[in-house]
């Protein structure tokens, strides 16, 4: 016998949480099926040093996409604060820092001020793409005609979606330390060249400067467990049923899970299926074949005693990591980096990027004087790791602290908490680590290439169908997926309660 169920949620991450919580409410028996032993995928707070009182956003940790209208619908009680400072970029003695109270004090670490006029014009031209497309992100999918219609401006068409972004980086910025930094937002989780004609890079960008129609990355008080913990007790005080420890073995397309839990085999069966899980997993669930997926990225968490000295004697530490800190990330670095990677090779300085939880949210450490540091390296895609993940992990590691420590004053390991056994703080997460872990093909953060936000093959529709009806794509991966952002699981739970307008 099988149980039955209006709807049967295969995943227990954000995206299937925000779904059970909208669909529950509005009175569908929900049944969410989660293989690990507890909820939030990706989205969790972890106490990752044993002895050691900090509770670390272990793998996503930041939060721009998701919209205040889902928090507002959810009731959900999270507090999101705003980062002052946007960058810094260290560069020999001196560095880039961007502070968005402070326009004189950002124009003067500008080497050359027409490029800091070209930067104001240039994100004065995102923001307003932004505010024009990111409430499309919860409604049916527009048009392609219809979104460049209501974004209203060719040139900034043309740039994000239409051309390749090195044209307008080139043709827009002439330093090379300022042209990096803008493509880093390109780069996210996505191995592409800034000309790559499949404007992957494109994509990504767009995604990292629309985000609730500003563009700003948050810090979510309490770290991503705290945003993970007020979607399950909205998803469970709606009534939602949420089993965790149940691997879901197969799906049919008429509606059948099978899974187990424990040593027991089990069998629900829903008027639709949400999965919140890639559309590789997907296919194996079904029985087909699953694409191929890549990431491309190293995690690094660590846990620091005190913040760095920095070359920079005019920056003080808590202002160059309140933000986000960018290593060896000019465009010729980043050029290079691809470029070794591609060829096989971890690259010689691995450029990457670092943020502080702790100085905007000092409620998630425990331990006197102590502060998160939290490491995304770019350009390390899976590839690397495929022929011995231990070794590798540990070479790119090494490059990556070597890059780190080269531009700043001290090694990064001599600021490094010990564990009460003398063990430093620090790990590394590889795209095959994160496979392992998560569930993620070839440990890509966005299940697969993030997708433009409109469609002429389907538009009115959800972006998050399937060849099957009655199974409805609720993570990353459906189209308008990526990030902590809960817009697919708000969009599945639209398709049911709904459909197409």
């Amino acid at each position: 016998m099988s149980d039955l169920v209006d709807v049967v949620i295969v995943g227990g991450g954000h995206n299937g949480l925000v779904a059970a919580a909208y669909l529950a409410r509005a009175g569908k028996s929900v049944q969410v099926l989660e293989r690990l032993d507890s909820v939030g995928g990706a989205a969790v707070s972890f106490q990752a040093f044993p002895g050691v009182d900090v509770r670390l956003s272990r793998y996503s940790y930041l939060v721009s996409l998701l919209p205040r209208k889902v928090i507002a619908d959810l009731d959900l009680p999270i507090t999101l604060l705003r980062r002052r400072m946007s960058s810094y970029t260290p560069v020999g003695d001196h560095g880039l820092l961007i502070d968005t109270e402070d326009p004189s004090r950002t124009s003067q670490s500008f080497v050359d001020q027409a490029d800091f006029a070209a930067w104001q014009r240039f994100y004065a031209m995102t923001a307003r793409v932004a505010e024009r497309v990111f409430p499309t992100l919860t409604e049916p999918l527009p048009s392609k005609a219809s979104l460049r219609a209501r974004i209203d401006d060719d040139e900034a068409w043309q740039a994000l979606f239409e051309e390749p972004l090195s044209h307008v980086i080139e043709r827009t910025f002439r330093d090379d330390t300022v042209r990096g930094v803008v493509l880093t937002d390109a780069l996210i989780g996505t191995f592409a060249a800034a000309d790559d004609p499949l404007l992957r890079q494109n994509r990504c960008f767009l995604y990292h400067v629309i985000g609730n129609g500003t563009g700003d990355w948050d810090v979510p008080v309490g770290g991503m467990g705290s945003v993970t913990a007020a979607l399950e007790h909205a998803a469970r005080s709606a009534g939602a049923q949420i089993r965790t420890g149940a691997t879901v073995t197969s799906i049919t397309p008429d509606g059948e899970v099978h899974y187990t839990a424990g040593d027991s085999a089990h069998i629900v069966q829903g008027d639709h299926v949400l999965v919140n899980a890639s559309p590789a997993e997907l296919a194996r669930l079904l029985g087909d074949v699953p694409e191929p997926a890549e990431g491309a990225q190293l995690k690094v968490n660590m846990i620091l005693r005190r913040l760095p000295r920095l070359r920079d004697s005019s920056v003080d530490p808590r202002d160059a990591f309140g933000g986000t800190f960018h290593v060896n990330e000019s465009y010729s670095q980043l050029s290079q980096a691809f470029s070794e990677a591609a060829a096989g090779r971890i690259p010689s300085l691995p450029p990457c990027e670092i943020y502080c939880h702790s100085l905007t949210d000092p409620s998630i450490v425990g331990e006197p004087g102590a502060h998160t540091l939290t490491l995304f390296g770019l350009h390390m895609p899976a590839r690397l790791f495929v022929a011995d993940n231990s070794a590798a992990r540990d070479q790119a590691l090494s490059a990556t602290l070597a890059s780190l420590n080269h531009v700043l004053a001290e090694p990064i390991e001599d600021c490094l908490y010990l564990d009460p056994s003398g063990r430093p703080c620090i790990e590394a997460k590889t795209p095959l680590d994160l496979q392992d872990s998560l569930g993620l093909p070839g440990g890509h953060i966005f299940h697969r290439d993030l997708t433009w936000p409109y469609s002429d093959d389907s538009p009115g529709s959800w972006g998050v169908e399937t060849a099957h009806p009655r199974i409805l794509l609720c993570g990353a991966g459906a189209q308008r997926g990526g990030g902590v952002s809960g817009i697919p699981g708000h969009n599945a739970a639209m398709k049911i309660l709904n459909g197409p307008k």
